[in-house]
């Protein structure tokens, strides 16, 4: 009777069944066990590798490095670059060097007197009793000045005389045309090849077996006349990889002459500008 009542009972509603037991983890063997097992023991330096290898490199790690590399790499063309262009120097003889110094020197005195004859001419305007007087000399001798650097006016003074012998055709325009540039470079006032004046718009151009200089043909020797410093004139012709030895590698025989004076006589038209006016009142 009392187990038809049992199994009569209604089921309790608040009742759950619990879940199945889950199995716990395996757990790692202990050094002793594993010695045990026959697995021997991982070293330090076993860990060690284990640990960074294969390595786990993050996105940023990454960019990182290749910036990193990126810089390095530039650095290098940079050391490159300059190791190339000190080359020349580096090959040179010391007394080459010693020219190319004292080359640099004069230029730069140069500029230091041209600083110091404007600030002169501003002392004797600033200074002078009739300073209308002194402008009007002064613009006077700037004209003169002005014409000279425009082929206009005849000039002399101490300069040098490069003559150019090339009996093999083999110097061209732009071989010229590098004279010209260190001339200037080195302080030449006025330059004239053989009988045309060379001005700041100059051109020159290959024609046969010869050169042109603003459309007018010249044959070897080939002379400039210049005025300047003799004394910078010719070092900056004379240079390791100058002018001289790259007109000797084409077998053109060179020579270079001081003289105390050198007159440059040959002229250019003065040229009226067709647009350009004068903006002073």
């Amino acid at each position: 009777m009392s187990d038809e009542n049992e199994s009569r009972t209604p089921e309790n509603p608040l009742r759950r069944e619990l879940p199945e037991e889950v199995p716990a983890a395996a757990e790692e063997p202990e050094p002793q066990a594993a010695e045990e097992s026959g697995v021997p023991p991982l070293s330090g330096r076993q860990r060690l590798v284990k640990g960074l290898w294969p390595p786990r490199v993050s996105r940023a790690q990454l960019i990182v490095a290749v910036l990193l590399f990126g810089l390095g790499f530039g650095l290098a063309v940079q050391v490159a670059s300059n190791s190339d262009g000190d080359s020349a120097l580096r090959g040179a003889r010391q007394e080459d060097l010693v020219r190319i110094l004292d080359e640099l020197d004069s230029r730069t005195q140069r500029l230091e007197d041209e600083k110091q004859g404007l600030e002169d001419q501003r002392t004797e305007l600033e200074n002078s009793s009739d300073q209308a007087e002194e402008a009007r000399k002064q613009t006077v001798e700037k004209e003169k000045q002005l014409g000279i650097l425009a082929g206009t006016v005849a000039a002399q003074g101490p300069g040098i005389t490069l003559t150019i012998d090339d009996p093999k055709g083999t110097v061209k325009a732009d071989m010229l045309l590098d004279a010209i540039q260190e001339l200037r470079a080195a302080g030449a006032e006025a330059i004239q090849v053989n009988g045309v004046r060379v001005v700041a718009g100059t051109y020159l151009s290959d024609s046969g077996s010869g050169v042109k200089v603003d459309g007018n043909k010249i044959t070897q020797p080939y002379r400039f006349k210049v005025i300047g410093k003799p004394q910078d004139l010719e070092p900056a012709l004379n240079i390791p990889g100058g002018v001289v030895q790259t007109l000797e590698k084409e077998q053109a025989t060179v020579t270079v002459d001081r003289s105390t004076k050198i007159v440059v006589d040959a002229l250019r038209a003065a040229e009226r500008p067709d647009y350009a006016r004068s903006s002073s009142r």
